[in-house]
């Protein structure tokens, strides 16, 4: 029954991995209607707040009056995300993936400091295979890129939000996934607005009213069938699996953007694309591979 769980938990981290490698696409299009910078974040988080809506007002003790440490993990669960999306405003798109992407590192050591977790070899390598596959799919060829601009450090700063919010999940038995969804995207609203308002002070304009009610149309099912799956996976994952884990299962993101980027943008793909999602995804399998053929081996030995 464990190792179910753990599967599953494993497959939901690669799920919501593969929905927030589309994210940028929603956040384009509403770019595109007059949604500035953070008032894109805004829009992109408000409608799915809107939908759970009738679940939070049911639901709403467990909601509001959830342990302390839950309610924490949710609000860097969402300092973290608004972070991330506010560092393409401030640094170049690739060099906030990849240092955001740099998760299964505080992952790992933090697993390690809290919970004895070890950092066994297998977890180096796939860290290794993960951060090359980074550098080779963002043309990175002078090596890792070390934080300069206030983006990178906001890019930083959210992946390790992310690692300590996957530490504060696994150590917490009694977890509703669905309370913690609708605290998330409360979360998540309110400090994108706070974003968004400091924003409109330095002179990023909110969009027009007139244009409030146009992408909710297709915003609505983005939220039912992609953004909260997307959200409500990310956190089941965390509940079961080393943060670090978590992390490397997440980096399907880049390969599902790169490709995605071929797709809608008609960005290049080739030989250096290919061979940086290889290595993101043996990754994110290597350690799952080795568990299966270490269970076999001990099958075989038990007959």
């Amino acid at each position: 029954m464990k190792q179910n769980s753990l599967a599953l938990a494993k497959w939901a981290c690669v799920f919501s991995g593969f929905v927030w490698g589309l994210f940028w696409i929603p956040l384009r299009i509403l770019s595109s209607l007059g949604f500035e910078g953070p008032w894109a974040t805004v829009m992109f988080y408000a409608v799915p707040l809107a939908v759970l809506c009738p679940f939070i007002a049911i639901r709403w003790r467990g909601v509001f009056t959830m342990p302390v440490r839950q309610q924490i993990a949710m609000a860097f669960f969402a300092a973290g995300m608004v972070l991330y999306a506010s560092a393409f405003l401030y640094t170049e798109v690739v060099r906030a993936m990849f240092l955001y992407y740099l998760t299964p590192i505080w992952g790992f050591i933090l697993a390690r400091l809290f919970l004895g977790d070890p950092i066994t070899p297998i977890r180096v390598l796939s860290i290794c295979f993960g951060v090359f596959g980074a550098l080779i799919i963002f043309e990175l060829e002078t090596g890792i890129p070390w934080p300069r601009y206030s983006g990178d450090w906001m890019a930083l700063t959210g992946g390790m939000l992310w690692a300590v919010t996957s530490l504060l999940l696994l150590m917490e038995r009694d977890v509703q996934v669905g309370e913690l969804g609708g605290a998330y995207f409360i979360w998540v609203t309110a400090m994108a607005i706070a974003t968004a308002c400091l924003a409109w002070s330095f002179g990023v304009e909110p969009p027009q009213r007139d244009a409030l009610l146009s992408p909710v149309v297709w915003l609505v099912p983005v939220a039912v069938f992609i953004v909260i799956p997307g959200v409500l996976a990310a956190i089941y994952g965390a509940t079961k699996l080393n943060p670090g884990t978590v992390g490397l299962l997440f980096m399907t993101e880049i390969s599902v953007g790169t490709v995605a980027a071929l797709l809608w943008a008609g960005e290049p793909f080739g030989l250096r694309e290919i061979a940086g999602i290889v290595l993101i995804t043996s990754a994110g399998i290597a350690e799952p591979l080795r568990d299966m053929w270490c269970g076999r081996a001990a099958a075989r030995a038990a007959l």
